[in-house]
């Protein structure tokens, strides 16, 4: 056997150029390889967008969101006074107990950002409450102004991870929750760790079986360690002053300005 040209074509080239001309062998798994892969890439990228990219995006939106909301509330805050001078404004007003999906409040915690900031909605359920809104309110928890406990609960992971911060809070820290009445400042006092089973965070005066309230606390409750259930954080504070709307914002917050 010659090439067109006339030269001999030996037998080593023949079998070489046989073997060339033959397709790629497809096997089960290789097809099944290459499926894992695409389908690891997938998650990997899924897993980039709910856990970072998608928490950027929401994160801003509820501090957007919080800071429109208050803005609604005081008409601007250049319209109020900055004095923030300890006048005593008496007994805090009592917001109404929420209905379940209802904002009514916004967290303000300066520790996390001159720009954060959370609505509050009554329940802790996540389809109405924590993924939609951002902070929870504990049902037959009490309320504003009412001594005892304002419990809350909020993602510490995705759905703008409003509770992401919560164990750098520092001992005297304000914890400041707003609402259409005014301002709520509480004092960080401690963090805890808990099983989820420990309802008795929750408690009037939180893990003890005090029923006579004559202080009040708040409490902030998610999940830990970070993208698990296994246990609960829990950072609690106790109340430090009370400022009505008209009398302008806080010092912690004034400052922010």
């Amino acid at each position: 056997m010659t090439t067109a040209h006339g030269t001999p074509v030996t037998r080593r080239e023949r079998r070489t150029r046989k073997t060339a001309k033959r397709p790629p062998k497809v096997t089960f798994l290789g097809v099944l390889g290459e499926l894992l892969f695409t389908a690891g890439l997938l998650v990997m990228l899924y897993l980039v967008w709910q856990l970072w990219w998608n928490d950027i995006v929401v994160r801003a939106e509820q501090d957007s969101g919080a800071a429109a909301l208050s803005e609604s509330w005081t008409g601007g805050l250049d319209n109020l006074p900055t004095t923030t001078d300890e006048t005593d404004f008496g007994a805090p007003a009592v917001s109404p107990e929420p209905v379940d999906g209802e904002t009514f409040a916004i967290l303000k915690v300066p520790r996390f950002g001159d720009d954060y900031g959370a609505k509050i909605a009554g329940g802790v359920s996540k389809a109405r409450t924590l993924d939609k809104i951002g902070i929870g309110h504990y049902p037959d928890t009490q309320v504003l102004g009412e001594n005892g406990n304002f419990a809350l609960a909020g993602h510490r992971n995705t759905y703008g991870k409003p509770l992401n911060q919560i164990a750098e809070l520092q001992v005297g820290d304000s914890i400041v929750v707003q609402t259409k009445q005014g301002w709520y400042t509480y004092k960080f006092r401690t963090l805890e760790y808990v099983t989820p089973k420990a309802v008795d965070v929750l408690n009037p005066v939180p893990q003890t079986e005090v029923t006579e309230m004559t202080d009040s606390f708040i409490t902030l409750t998610s999940c830990n360690p970070k993208l698990s259930t296994a246990e609960r954080i829990v950072a609690y504070g106790v109340f430090d002053s009370w400022r009505p709307t008209e009398a302008g914002p806080p010092a912690e917050l004034a400052a922010q300005k």
